[in-house]
This record gives C-alpha cells, structure tokens and sequence, in this order.
C-alpha cells in the first residue's frame, strides 16, 4: 500500500498544565477550608443555628424545652421585648427560679415589655431584677437616673444589673468611670449593691479588675465552665439561644452558682436593715 494512502495517528497532544494541577489545587482548597472551618468552628456553628432558629421561627409552638444545665440546681432567664408576649406560669413550671427584666438602655429607651413582665414574672412567683443596657458614649448619670425612674425595685426583689458589654466607646477610662458613676448613683437610691454583667471577652479586656467589689453575672457560651474562677462571679449566662416553655422563640438561659437559699439571701432586704451582702 503506498504511504501516502496509510492512516496516519494524530500526533498526541500533552494536556494542559491548569488540568494536570486542578486536582492539586481543589485537595489543597479543601485542607485551607477544613483548617478555617477548625479554628472557627464555634463562629460557624453558632451562625448556621441562628439562621436555623430563624427559619423555623414561624413554626414555634411556645412549648420548645432546652434541657436544664446538669449540675445547678437554680436555673433562670433574662428577657426583653425581643421575647415578645411570655406565659409566665408556663415558664415557672419549667424549673425557672429567676428573671431579670429588661428596663432601660442609654438615656432615653425604656423597653416596652418591662412593666407587663416584671408583673407577670411576680405573679408567677418568679424571683424578678431588672437591668439596664449601658450605652457607654451617653451621660452615665442620665442613665442611672432613667433606670430608677422607670423600676419600682421593693423588698424581695433581687438587685439591679447593669449591662456592659456595648464595644463602641471612645475612650475605656472614660467609660470605666462611666459604669462606675451608674453603679454607685443606682446603690444609693436602691440601697443595694448592684450586679454587674458582661460577656467573657468584653470583661477581660475591659473590666477585670476594676470592678471586683461587685458580683458578676457573666456571659460565656458553649464551655463547660467559665474560663474566670468560680469565686469571680455568681450568675452564669450559659446560652443565648435556649428554648423554655411560654416563650415562643430563644431565650438567655442562666443559672446560679449556689443553692436557693442563697439566691434569696441575694434579695433586697425589708426595709431598715441595711444593704444585702453579696
């Protein structure tokens, strides 16, 4: 057969070099991915609950149940106008020993559920505090004052609590002196000393050391304990995305470190004998 009628091969053509390391790259993309994922895995999970909580948020009953943190035999909430509308006997029956009430925040703002749950919570026989969220960049006494108009703290009721824990301030002396301002003007008009509440890494940075005449209610989650010694605070907001009967939707989940007895030695005291030792 002459040459020029054979079948000629086609010449082989070597693959291109983005092929050959395609596979490299997506092995390599996916170890980048497994170590983000590690190092945040916390940050991760928590949002993809929240997202979820969203989306079946619709189709709550009010009758979700977290199970109660093993280990504490004294369990509470706190709760705001976020909450919405709350059966308080429902949620008593669950265990919750305590509240504390949403009343105020910066100068001006009173939450428009607090004079509704801070009767409800009573009448259920729910041991009751209010607190106030500090705006750090607004006058401090102004703050203190629009609390105690706004809460009508009696005897049995337990002690104000500022919240602190709002990032944005301008200066952290100037907003040290601020919450120190709060804390002795509202001690004065209440007779009690107040509680001070912040979230591990906000009170670490800004607050430890400052602050330690008062107790501590702190806020750190998914740990097994708190990373601070037992002996620095007394409350421990353990999640912030708890399910407890009579509330349709998350609520903070809290218990106290020590027996019911002394949560009620934590109460304002009858009037005429003196402050209340925490």
């Amino acid at each position: 057969m002459p040459a020029s009628a054979r079948t000629r091969r086609p010449a082989a053509t070597s693959r291109p070099s983005w092929r050959r390391m395609l596979p490299l790259a997506l092995v390599l993309l996916l170890l980048a991915g497994l170590l983000w994922y590690g190092r945040h895995q916390r940050q991760v999970n928590r949002y993809a609950r929240r997202v979820y909580a969203t989306l079946i948020s619709r189709y709550l009953t009010g009758h979700e149940k977290t199970p109660l943190l093993e280990g504490y035999s004294v369990h509470g909430i706190d709760v705001s106008a976020y909450q919405g509308r709350i059966n308080w006997p429902l949620v008593a029956n669950h265990r919750v020993r305590f509240a504390f009430i949403k009343a105020t925040e910066g100068v001006t703002l009173r939450d428009n559920r607090f004079q509704r749950n801070w009767r409800g919570a009573r009448a259920a026989g729910i041991y009751r505090g209010a607190y106030h969220y500090f705006q750090p960049n607004y006058d401090a006494t102004r703050q203190a004052n629009l609390f105690t108009r706004t809460v009508p703290l009696a005897p049995g009721d337990l002690p104000p609590v500022l919240d602190v824990e709002h990032a944005e301030f301008h200066d952290v002396a100037q907003m040290r002196r601020g919450v120190a301002t709060w804390l002795r003007l509202v001690e004065r008009h209440y007779g009690v000393r107040p509680i001070l509440y912040s979230n591990y890494s906000f009170y670490k940075r800004h607050l430890a050391g400052h602050f330690d005449e008062y107790p501590l209610w702190l806020a750190h989650y998914e740990v097994s304990q708190p990373s601070l010694p037992r002996e620095k605070w007394i409350i421990w907001q353990h999640s912030d995305e708890a399910y407890v009967p009579g509330i349709r939707g998350t609520v903070d989940f809290n218990v106290f470190q020590g027996n019911f007895q002394r949560l009620l030695a934590m109460r304002i005291p009858p009037r005429g004998r003196g402050t209340v030792s925490n």
